[in-house]
């Protein structure tokens, strides 16, 4: 049985954006275009009568913000999904931080630089894979809740709770290390869906966890640092972005920079453990990647740590898990009814590597 087209609402207050982006869709396959709008208030109205199952939207615009606009969708249109465009800037990274916690299931950087068809060819590389991610998404709602697109949350936030986990046991390697019983150091690896997803799960831990937290979130240069400082305020433990050399404290929250790799090495002392921030290559087409970070987990904190693996496209982060989980370490994934893209925690599990 043939799909219906995807029907996406292209929302945005100027006329270069709304027509790259509109011709950027239009050539998609399965996608169909219902609409423009170049306003937030004008965008609502378009949601109520066009019924898309998507619209990307401009952050920045008059009268009614991208903000406002995910506002208003929670309760008038909540089964409608939303992915932002946003500006690589400090500004532009702390309102892209805000909209993916209200729920927007994706955001896309607007090209800085080039040409109008050089534009569209990167808009077009990351929209493609973000469309057929959010398809999927739509399918797996549909399967699990019924009535046509099921979405219970707004902008295509998952159904679920993030930190439901599953548990799936199963025997691995015999050669593996021993573990300990408590954790000292809890690695996380995380994309899309990640912000609303950390929004949610990070302010129940207490103040007093007593171990370190290392977190990679799929993200480019300085929407990590306004990750971690709209998290910072939502948490009983400090949130921080990581610096170069810093040593590693229990009762913190250390993001990896957007663009650089993260991981663990040892003090000069021997015994305490220290933050390297490095300009290593990408792994699995990512930087910072989740394999990077928990293979050096696996090496320095052998049967003494936790990883966790959580909703995002694509495997990185598997390889690491192998590693931590040969070391003795603890396994933990994200399950399915409750990630955005169940990619990340799917392969772990299907191996049977997740405790």
């Amino acid at each position: 049985m043939e799909r219906s087209p995807l029907r996406v609402l292209v929302v945005d207050d100027t006329v270069v954006y709304r027509k790259t982006v509109s011709d950027v869709l239009a050539e998609i396959p399965g996608v169909e275009v219902v609409g423009t709008a170049n306003n937030g208030k004008i965008a609502m109205m378009k949601i109520a009568s066009l019924k898309p199952d998507l619209i990307t939207l401009d952050i920045e615009m008059p009268e009614m913000n991208g903000l406002d606009v995910l506002r208003a969708m929670r309760t008038e249109a909540p089964g409608v999904g939303a992915i932002v465009l946003s500006t690589l800037t400090h500004k532009g990274g702390d309102l892209t931080i805000k909209a993916l916690e209200l729920g927007a299931f994706d955001y896309i950087t607007k090209p800085e630089t080039g040409s109008i068809e050089e534009s569209k060819r990167t808009i077009k590389k990351i929209l493609d894979l973000l469309l057929k991610s959010y398809a999927r998404h739509l399918e797996m709602k549909k399967i699990l809740y019924g009535g046509g697109l099921a979405r219970s949350n707004a902008a295509g936030a998952p159904s679920g709770q993030p930190g439901l986990w599953t548990s799936k046991y199963s025997s691995v390697s015999s050669a593996k290390t021993p573990r300990k019983q408590k954790a000292e150091i809890i690695g996380i690896g995380i994309s899309t869906g990640g912000p609303k997803a950390l929004s949610e799960m990070m302010p129940k831990i207490p103040s007093n966890i007593n171990v370190p937290i290392l977190i990679v979130q799929h993200m480019p240069p300085i929407f990590t640092n306004s990750l971690a400082k709209s998290l910072d305020s939502l948490c009983a433990i400090e949130v921080k972005e990581a610096e170069d050399g810093e040593i590693i404290r229990p009762n913190v929250a250390f993001i990896a920079p957007g663009g650089k790799q993260m991981k663990v090495v040892a003090g000069l002392d021997g015994l305490s453990r220290i933050i390297r921030i490095t300009d290593d290559p990408p792994e699995n087409s990512c930087k910072p990647s989740v394999d990077y970070l928990f293979r050096s987990i696996a090496e320095h904190y052998v049967g003494r740590s936790a990883g966790v693996i959580m909703t995002g496209m694509g495997s990185d982060g598997t390889l690491g898990l192998r590693m931590m989980k040969r070391n003795g370490s603890i396994i933990i994934a994200q399950d399915e009814p409750s990630c955005v893209v169940f990619g990340m925690p799917k392969k772990p599990i299907d191996e049977g590597i997740v405790d």
